[in-house]
């Protein structure tokens, strides 16, 4: 079964390739910051046809100590680290989350966050704006892993690990969440992959709480150990699978400039009132709005959603990127006078294999602005844009914004170059 949405929005694709902001190649100082890489394999998780894996993995193999992370990329692999394609396992996400834990108490990995005793355990998130934990994550990816650059630029590097912000008796770790589900087999392999209701047969939540009549699909239908409808007979092995992560980092120094990391999100409810309070509610449905011609053309058919967010200080975007599920066409970041700060188109795959699965989003464009040339206000309320297919329905779908901000900007006498 296709797994794409038409052809029709090609000279809309084209109009926004035209609004990127012009990105620079990312910049490194010659000979002062050197990176370390390494590559780490999650706990094994096995998966059958249909079947759900939705879990947080604590405490997972990662570098230590006082550093600035440079690139963080992730994939599904099997027992002998063959890359598995998007249309036998679905990568519905990824996300790497920061946490301190006293160090004489137990981190068992299957434990929730939220039932961990608080004076243990205390969750460092990133500086976005959604409530609580909220999107809280470092990195957080889905299909689009395998071709989206997640380099932070030179002189630029996330900082972690700093002994002066940890509380005394307490260190630093990591949790991977993973969400992947087995689409082999499937009888709607789309379905599966936006986790429709019907096809889990499913009607409550992870929690036991009934789920409302108008609630399709989304997150809450396709929880860990669900099973979606496979055909009649189809007979599949479960198999042994891991994400295979690759991370650069460098210890942390005098040249490296600190980013924060924001995510915003088109659901969330804020209204641009400084004392109206966040709730992003992370996912929503695309109804369909036109139908396919008896020519085999499709008319013009978009679904945009448009919220408005703010982070708390001004700084220089260093970084950004959209996330978007099957169906997106793009989204846009523009500041209060209508400037396009940042914009981010999907990429989808023309074949069959990993990294490039016909009708499933493989990448994202990203954004590489020059040094100081995209600048947020202090209190400018910024427009999050979200573009998708409306051509057919789709359930759960994402309209996340990622950005990396600086405070200052480089030494211009610092020499630079290009990486080789």
């Amino acid at each position: 079964m296709a797994h794409g949405f038409g052809g029709c929005l090609l000279s809309f694709t084209i109009l926004v390739l035209a609004l990127i902001v012009p990105c620079s190649q990312s910049l490194r100082i010659k000979n002062r910051i050197k990176t370390k890489s390494a590559v780490f394999l999650s706990p094994k998780f096995d998966l059958g046809p249909g079947s759900v894996q939705e879990k947080n993995y604590y405490d997972i193999d990662f570098p230590r100590g006082h550093i600035a992370f440079k690139r963080f990329d992730a994939e599904v692999v099997d027992e002998a680290g063959r890359s598995v394609p998007l249309h036998e396992i679905y990568l519905h996400h990824w996300a790497l989350v920061r946490y301190r834990i006293r160090k004489d108490v137990p981190d068992v990995e299957h434990d929730a966050t939220q039932k961990r005793n608080q004076s243990n355990f205390v969750y460092v998130r990133n500086r976005g704006i959604c409530q609580g934990t909220v999107l809280g994550q470092y990195y957080g990816i889905g299909s689009e892993t395998r071709k989206l650059s997640t380099f932070v630029p030179d002189p630029y590097g996330m900082e972690v690990g700093n002994p002066a912000e940890i509380p005394d008796g307490f260190e630093e770790r990591w949790f991977l969440n993973v969400h992947a589900i087995d689409t082999r087999g499937a009888v709607d392999r789309l379905g599966c992959t936006e986790c429709r209701c019907d096809l889990y047969n499913v009607t409550k939540d992870e929690h036991g709480h009934p789920l409302s009549p108008d609630y399709i699909g989304g997150l809450h239908c396709c929880y860990d150990q669900t099973r979606c409808k496979v055909r009649e007979g189809f007979q599949g092995a479960r198999r042994s699978l891991y994400i295979r992560y690759t991370v650069e980092w460098a210890d942390w120094s005098d040249f490296i400039l600190p980013v924060q990391i924001y995510i915003f999100d088109v659901t969330d409810t804020w209204t641009g009132l400084n004392s109206a309070e966040h709730h992003c509610k992370v996912e929503y449905d695309i109804a369909e709005s036109c139908k396919t011609t008896t020519d085999g053309t499709n008319h013009e058919c978009i679904d945009t959603k448009r919220n408005k967010a703010r982070i708390p200080s001004s700084g220089y975007v260093v970084y950004g990127v959209a996330h978007q599920h099957t169906g997106g066409i793009s989204s846009t970041l523009y500041g209060e006078d209508g400037r396009v700060l940042c914009s981010s188109i999907p990429i989808y795959g023309k074949g069959k294999e990993a990294g490039n699965e016909k009708g499933y989003i493989v990448g994202m464009t990203t954004c590489y602005p020059q040094p100081g040339s995209v600048k947020i206000l202090d209190g400018e309320t910024m427009i999050l844009e979200s573009n998708y297919s409306s051509s057919q329905p789709h359930t759960g779908v994402m309209g996340l914004f990622y950005i990396l901000v600086a405070d200052k900007l480089p030494n211009p006498s610092l020499s630079m170059h290009s990486p080789l």
